[in-house]
């Protein structure tokens, strides 16, 4: 579990101290080789990669190349996944529900669907909340569980820290060593964007999962 303040090396920088490490990908990672994400093991704790989400769509059309890839490839190694959505607040919501929905096939085992959203918008804030809120909505109707809000603790603080999104469980991205200061119970901490992981080509983000092994499995669908 976290112990404030302190840090271990692994993956190429000081990360904190949590049980359970995790990536975020997309076609900015291009090919990636899961069987040595699976046994890749980093510093002298050993630290390996529990959890990957993936990004699978954005707005109304658009499909990560390389999503079915990374969708197979993750459970076929045995990595417990996630696809997220990246949100656009000028496109139409429901399209953009259909959309993640249409190339999204979950199966039991599956994290929620993830809701990414770090834009506001021309129409502004309350529109992009209507929108997000009909996004989510559909997408629960449709798979059966509750999406994840994945957004940096700053735009959490200032668009969606109220009443309307109590009930959501979030992951905060936040570029610091100290856990992210924010009023809602995150279970997700996108903690840097500079890790390094044998056979990926570029550089990844890395998260931790809040709890034990056991609480990261029970929020699976």
């Amino acid at each position: 579990m976290a112990q404030n303040g302190k840090v271990l090396n692994a993956f190429g920088i000081s990360v904190p101290v949590y049980d359970i490490h995790g990536i975020d990908v997309s076609r900015y990672q291009e090919k990636i080789d899961w069987q040595e994400v699976s046994n890749f093991k980093s510093g002298k704790d050993s630290l390996g990669i529990t959890f990957a989400f993936v990004k699978a769509t954005e707005g109304q059309s658009l499909l990560d190349k390389y999503f079915g890839y990374n969708w197979e490839e993750t459970k076929k190694h045995n990595i417990i996944r996630g696809a997220y959505h990246y949100y656009k607040p000028n496109t139409n919501s429901s399209l953009q529900a259909s959309n993640f929905i249409k190339h999204v096939k979950m199966q039991a085992g599956d994290l929620p669907p993830v809701l990414d959203i770090e834009e506001v918008g021309k129409y502004g804030n309350a529109n992009m909340k209507k929108g997000i809120k009909n996004w989510l909505n559909l997408v629960e109707k449709h798979y059966g569980v509750k999406p994840i809000i994945y957004t940096n603790a700053s735009f959490y603080r200032k668009y969606l820290s109220g009443k309307e999104f109590q009930g959501y469980r979030f992951w905060i991205a936040h570029y610091t060593k100290t856990i992210p200061r924010v009023n809602t119970d995150w279970i997700f901490w996108q903690y840097s964007d500079k890790g390094i992981i044998k056979n990926i080509r570029s550089k990844v983000a890395l998260n931790v999962h809040k709890g034990s092994r056991e609480e990261l499995l029970s929020l699976c669908k």
